[in-house]
C-alpha cells in the first residue's frame, strides 16, 4: 500500500501557510472574540492541514475521506472570514488575499483527490 509524505504534498504546504495568515488576520481580532469566532476560524483552519496529514498514513479510499473534511473546512474557513469582513474585523483587501489562496487550495486538493 502506497502512503503519501503529508509534508511533500503541495496541498498540505499550503494549507499551512493559510494557518499562518489566519493567525496574522485574527490577532487584530477585538479581545471579546476570543472565544467566539476567532476560536472557531482557528480551529476549523488547523483542520485543513491536520486531516491532510491524518489522512495520509491511510489508504487512498479513506486518505479521499480526510481530504474532504479538509476541503470541508476550507469552505467553513472561507464562511467565517466572510463573516468577520461583515463584523468589520477585517478590510476586503485581506479578506480577498486569503480567499484568493483559499480558492486556490480548494482547486489543487480536488484536483489531487481526483489522481488518487
Amino acid at each position: 500500500m502506497k502512503r503519501h509524505n503529508y509534508k511533500n504534498l503541495k496541498i498540505w504546504n499550503l494549507g499551512i501557510e493559510i494557518v499562518d495568515d489566519v493567525f496574522n488576520l485574527i490577532s487584530e481580532f477585538p479581545k471579546d472574540e476570543k472565544f467566539g469566532l476567532n476560536s472557531q476560524i482557528s480551529r476549523c483552519s488547523i483542520s485543513i492541514p491536520s486531516n491532510i496529514a491524518e489522512g495520509s498514513s491511510r489508504t487512498d479510499k479513506s486518505f479521499s475521506h480526510f481530504i474532504d473534511v479538509a476541503l470541508g473546512s476550507s469552505f467553513e474557513l472561507e464562511t467565517q472570514l466572510i463573516i468577520a469582513f461583515n463584523r468589520k474585523y477585517i478590510t476586503i483587501e485581506k479578506l480577498t488575499k486569503i480567499q484568493e489562496k483559499i480558492e486556490e487550495f480548494q482547486k489543487m486538493t480536488m484536483s489531487f483527490q481526483n489522481k488518487l
